[in-house]
């Protein structure tokens, strides 16, 4: 478990499945994650247990709970994603709950990650895409060190309307 002073990051247990189900039903997080399709309980139930079978360079990801450090609320969840180990980089997202937004977790949760995936793992760059207009997610990744390198235009779909995503990098 990786622990800062307001957050700690742990492996998912099964236990976080209903909450897990919650999350990733949630439409309107959906053009953040590119899902287009609700998942079943089942789905996430085996996605749990197949996922604490592989090790990071099995599964190319890896993710974390984002839990309160001083009682163990879960108040998100951190992804690292399309992990290449030769070139030694990979896509970070986070996701946290409503009611936990805006106290500081997000920007503790992604140093703790960063640190972890440069000091231990030693990737050399890190990326997050972005909506144009979620201003909330740029300020949490310039806040840790990335810098926009990229737009891509029209490139998120948002019902009859296309938005810009921000390329976002962090390099070491």
């Amino acid at each position: 478990m990786m622990r800062g002073r307001t957050v700690a990051l742990r492996a998912l247990e099964p236990s976080d499945a209903e909450l897990m189900y919650a999350w990733e039903n949630d439409m309107e997080l959906w053009v953040c994650g590119n899902t287009l399709k609700p998942f079943s309980l089942h789905d996430i139930r085996c996605y749990i247990e197949s996922y604490s079978e592989l090790d990071i360079y099995q599964s190319r990801q890896l993710r974390l709970m984002v839990v309160r450090a001083d009682d163990g609320t879960p108040v998100g969840m951190i992804d690292f994603f399309d992990f290449d180990p030769f070139h030694r980089r990979g896509g970070i997202g986070i996701m946290i709950h409503r009611p936990f937004r805006e106290q500081g977790y997000a920007a503790e949760a992604l140093g703790l990650f960063v640190a972890y995936m440069v000091d231990f793992l030693g990737l050399k760059s890190l990326y997050a895409t972005v909506a144009v207009d979620n201003e909330p997610s740029i300020r949490l990744f310039e806040g840790a060190g990335f810098a926009c390198t990229g737009v891509r235009k029209s490139w998120l779909r948002c019902g009859d309307e296309f938005k810009d995503e921000l390329f976002l990098q962090y390099v070491v």
